[in-house]
């Protein structure tokens, strides 16, 4: 009885629901055009989602704990070009690859400082340091893309490699989903971001700091950013200064659609994966039926303003509910007293 009750919990959950939306995406799609499932094809999916969905999970764990990161992308064109050029000087790639991770966890900590210590918004600092970067981007690059020959790194072309039928930087990204997930769920940190970014005050009460556990959300979202960074350099066998612009909306685009709140609080892996995969699959397919690219940029704005309503309808549900639950005990206590 207890695993009937589960199973139809689970089949009623938000995710369920966002997997069953995937799926009738992916068959309208096919249905108009046969070629659109095939394994080349999905392989395409798989490769253009890992990198947004490598930085979605930052993004992700940022929103469910009350913040936001705008220099993601230009994070992941910093650490891909600082990782290209130590290739290109003879760093071994291993080496190369340890030390963009670290140069871009560095990165968070200084965006970490400004909006918690300095009490910068979010949203100016993380601009401002996006602007700084692509501005160091043009001057080292003297705005030409570097080249990782297959001398200067060879083993280093991973990104461009499968595991079976799945690209190795889709392994990479599903992974890290799953590894996040465990964490959010099963850890006592995971238990604090959803406290802090749903009631910073309760969690204050509880012994909880809230500065402290975004400064780690948002040096751990430059972490992934550089990874993303890496993971396409690798795949591409070069680094651009500038390009990529549709990265960190994307994100934040497939963490809104997967379920993950804007405002702080709740969320899921699981849900940020099949918000990804929703998302590439609706590219996907508007590049299929060949829309014209003003089409197609408008069709994602609005992807983009449902999953924010939705999320708004979603918050305003969670806050009644939240409310409910709290006058529910002072009334009884209030009868008692009577």
């Amino acid at each position: 009885m207890n695993f009937q009750q589960s199973l139809k919990r689970r089949l009623k959950s938000k995710e369920s629901l966002l997997f069953l939306i995937t799926l009738l995406i992916a068959l309208a799609f096919f249905i108009n055009n046969r070629n659109f499932l095939r394994i080349d094809s999905l392989q395409g999916i798989m490769q253009t989602m890992s990198i947004t969905g490598i930085m979605a999970v930052g993004m992700s764990y940022l929103f469910i704990g009350g913040g936001i990161d705008l220099s993601m992308t230009f994070v992941s064109l910093f650490s891909g070009v600082i990782c290209a050029m130590m290739i290109r000087s003879g760093i071994p790639w291993g080496i190369a690859v340890v030390l963009t991770l670290l140069i871009g966890a560095g990165i968070g900590a200084i965006n970490a400082f400004f909006v918690t210590k300095i009490k910068i918004m979010a949203f100016i600092s993380t601009i401002a340091m996006s602007m700084v970067l692509q501005g160091v981007n043009l001057i080292l690059t003297n705005a030409q893309d570097i080249a990782v020959a297959v001398a200067d790194g060879h083993t280093f072309a991973w990104g461009s490699r499968t595991i079976w039928v799945f690209p190795v930087p889709f392994v990479i990204m599903t992974l890290l989903i799953v590894i996040y997930g465990v964490i959010l769920t099963k850890t006592q940190f995971g238990r604090n971001v959803y406290l802090v970014g749903g009631n910073e005050y309760a969690a204050r009460l509880a012994g909880v700091n809230p500065l402290k556990v975004r400064a780690i959300l948002y040096i751990n979202a430059a972490f992934l950013s550089a990874m993303a960074g890496i993971v396409f350099t690798s795949r591409m066998r070069s680094a651009a200064p500038s390009t990529a612009a549709d990265w960190q909306m994307n994100a934040i685009t497939a963490s809104i659609l997967g379920g993950v709140a804007f405002g702080g609080g709740s969320g899921s892996m699981l849900g940020c994966f099949i918000g990804i995969a929703m998302l590439n699959i609706f590219n996907a397919g508007l590049s299929s039926i060949a829309l014209a690219a003003h089409w197609t940029t408008m069709a994602q704005g609005a992807l983009l303003l449902i999953a924010l309503a939705a999320d708004f309808v979603n918050e305003r549900s969670r806050q009644k509910a939240l409310r409910v639950k709290a006058e529910v005990p002072s009334k009884v206590t209030a009868k008692e007293g009577a």
